[in-house]
């Protein structure tokens, strides 16, 4: 039994799951992370270049994949690295850095999801008032506030975990979580517990609530307006609807794994449903806004072509 102060490197169970096919793993992880590089960054771009994407809904999107890649390069670099040279071991600091990255990740993910869904029932059902509801700058101060209140509540539950007495250095997961290392603890870990069962579960009732609000009021209001308008909305809605609900499943998997299970998983099974979890929430955004955004996809492939038009050498006479 050793403290946690006095570890100074943690096993993560889960990479030695991986070792019979870690090659495999690693290219995967590599090929899916600059991907996910590219699209985010293409995103972001092409709303920061074009003024016609200067809008709130973009903003929102922007944060969304922005937050993708802050998420992903917090974890499948080292994950094919580690593959790669059969590392299999993280710091404490590490670990807890690990572990405020990627939770901050998903509960960003869900209040950006929820500021949207709101943003798109005051365009769809206040129309008229909607530019003086929503401005870029208010887009801009919800989302600063959202970070803020992220930061404060993950680094509270990452000094609880801190305070702890950790007993062993066996990770049973891929990657660290504050939950993880919680349950190599040899003392009490009921304040912890509490704390972080009470703020999951406000976050995210209070966020369901305020979505399935908001998607009934737009749905109500599309039944009474244009048959051309109302297929613009539902085609927006749906988009919400596909990404916030996907990723709100894999996240109660992620977060409640754990507490409705005992800790009785396998580590195969924590693998299976981390790595998953993760890979699905990191995917989504780019592809489906990237995709089912018309806008917003018309002037990434116009960039696109422009981009390759420019590198492609000019035949001489």
């Amino acid at each position: 039994m050793e403290n946690g102060s006095m570890i100074h490197d943690y096993i993560l169970l889960g990479l030695k799951e991986m070792e019979h096919l870690k090659y495999f793993y690693s290219v995967i992880a590599l090929v899916l992370y600059l991907t996910i590089i590219f699209l985010c960054t293409l995103i972001v771009y092409v709303v920061w270049a074009e003024p016609s994407l200067h809008e709130p809904m973009y903003i929102f999107i922007c944060n969304l994949v922005g937050n993708v890649m802050v998420g992903s390069s917090t974890f499948l670099p080292k994950l094919a690295i580690d593959l790669l040279s059969g590392y299999s071991t993280i710091s404490f600091f590490g670990c807890l850095i690990q572990s405020f990255c990627i939770q901050s990740f998903a509960f960003v993910e869900i209040l950006t999801f929820t500021i949207m869904a709101y943003d798109r029932y005051l365009a769809v059902g206040l129309p008229l008032r909607y530019h003086s509801l929503m401005t870029n700058q208010r887009a801009l101060q919800s989302l600063a506030i959202v970070w803020l209140v992220i930061f404060i509540v993950i680094l509270v539950g990452v000094i609880l975990v801190v305070r702890l007495t950790l007993c062993g250095k066996s990770i049973n997961n891929v990657y660290c979580e504050t939950m993880s290392l919680s349950k190599l603890a040899c003392v009490s870990t009921f304040v912890y517990d509490v704390y972080g069962t009470t703020w999951t579960l406000f976050l995210i009732i209070s966020s369901l609530v305020i979505v399935i609000y908001s998607y009934i009021r737009t749905f109500l209001v599309c039944l009474k307006i244009s048959m051309e308008a109302s297929q613009k909305a539902i085609h927006t809605l749906v988009t919400h609807i596909i990404t916030f609900s996907t990723f709100m499943v894999t996240v109660l998997f992620v977060s409640f794994r754990y507490r409705l299970n005992g800790g009785s998983l396998s580590t195969l099974t924590h693998v299976l449903i981390s790595i998953g979890g993760l890979t699905v929430s990191i995917t989504l955004n780019p592809v489906i806004y990237g995709i089912r955004t018309e806008a917003l996809k018309t002037k990434m492939i116009h960039n696109l072509k422009k981009t390759f038009q420019n590198q492609t050498p000019s035949k001489s006479k």
